[in-house]
């Protein structure tokens, strides 16, 4: 596996997961039932929740492991593309939400 260094491509990319996991939690919540205020509170929440745990902002340790994540997006067959540090997924998180709730 190549491991390809490209941040400009790797933000793009970053922006769009960040949109689909907002997407994903809106839904979610809307099938139980959840609407207006509520519904967009929740959904900002739960996406920055998810997106810090992905950009390795939040400790996470089971069993005496640290559980240290990396992101990468696969690009190829065989390349994965990177930023040359953590990610900043969360960072994207705003204006995903900004798009589903003007």
């Amino acid at each position: 596996m190549n491991l390809k260094f490209d941040a400009e491509h790797f933000d793009k990319l970053q922006a769009v997961l960040a949109a689909e996991i907002a997407q994903r939690v809106m839904i979610k919540l809307q099938e139980a039932g959840m609407e207006g205020a509520q519904l967009e509170e929740c959904t900002a929440g739960i996406t920055f929740s998810i997106a810090s745990v992905i950009d390795d902002m939040a400790a996470i340790e089971s069993a005496g492991a640290e559980v240290r994540p990396y992101l990468t997006f696969r690009t190829g067959d065989d390349e994965l593309l990177h930023c040359g540090e953590n990610s900043c997924t969360n960072t994207f998180v705003y204006d995903a939400l900004k798009k589903l709730f003007g």
